[in-house]
């Protein structure tokens, strides 16, 4: 996506005439998120106007299909040697949203070096801080990480060592770490103090991680061409060969 542009319901671009196109458009853009991370966001964007598509809408949905044209052939790569080790990043861009000033949840989850789960998600409350935000958001990564342990136990899949969990914000690493409830965090409902426990309960390593490495970035934001293109290639996403890839 562009990365100046702020998708908003637009009372001076014109409607479509054919709203159906652009929502049979959005929604096999959505299944195909399956298996493109890289084009999460956009669609997430894209599918908050299912209801009242313009044209500028249906202008940016065209650009994800150039972009997917440019590079039909790219897929996740899964190394048989990766190293049985959890790791994930979560991020979140505050009241990203121009109408309600909701912030995105943006989180990704590797085996080793294999990106294995990813999400992008606005939250469901205002948040009055980026710190709040991003704790809310590393509450819904925490819920994800219990559920892909449970989901190695049940397989009988032993991990090499504790998972870790990245955040590029300190106060956020602070309000996990400290048990006393501040002024600053009595507003917080009671659910997102979840990271604490579990970090306590030994489930995870909370660790930062500059913001420059961010690997959840490319879920949060529309990125310039150049962190895109550079997100992406930590993603393990890579050109199969046109006979894998069907064509």
């Amino acid at each position: 996506m562009d990365s100046s542009l702020r998708l908003k319901q637009d009372n001076s671009s014109e409607l479509l005439d054919d709203p159906l196109s652009y929502r049979r458009l959005v929604g096999r853009l959505i299944y195909l998120t399956t298996t493109r991370p890289d084009i999460v966001f956009a669609t997430q964007q894209l599918s908050q106007f299912m209801a009242n598509p313009t044209k500028s809408h249906l202008g940016a949905a065209i650009r994800v299909l150039k972009y997917l044209k440019g590079c039909p052939t790219k897929g996740l790569y899964f190394k048989r040697n990766s190293p049985i080790h959890l790791i994930g990043f979560s991020d979140a861009d505050w009241a990203t949203c121009v109408f309600t000033r909701r912030s995105v949840t943006g989180y990704c989850f590797f085996i080793g070096n294999s990106l294995i789960s990813w999400k992008t998600k606005k939250q469901n409350t205002v948040s009055r801080s980026s710190s709040e935000a991003k704790y809310r958001a590393l509450a819904t990564s925490t819920y994800e990480l219990q559920w892909l342990t449970y989901l190695l136990h049940d397989l009988k899949i032993q991990c090499s060592k504790s998972a870790t969990l990245y955040c590029d914000n300190q106060c956020a690493l602070h309000i996990a770490a400290n048990p006393v409830f501040h002024e600053r965090t009595k507003h917080l409902e009671i659910d997102c103090h979840l990271v604490r426990e579990k970090v306590q309960a030994g489930l995870m390593k909370l660790l930062p991680v500059p913001s420059s490495r961010q690997l959840a970035d490319i879920f949060t934001k529309a990125l310039p061409p150049r962190l895109f293109h550079a997100n992406l290639s930590k993603l393990e996403m890579v050109d199969t060969p046109l006979q894998l890839a069907g064509g």
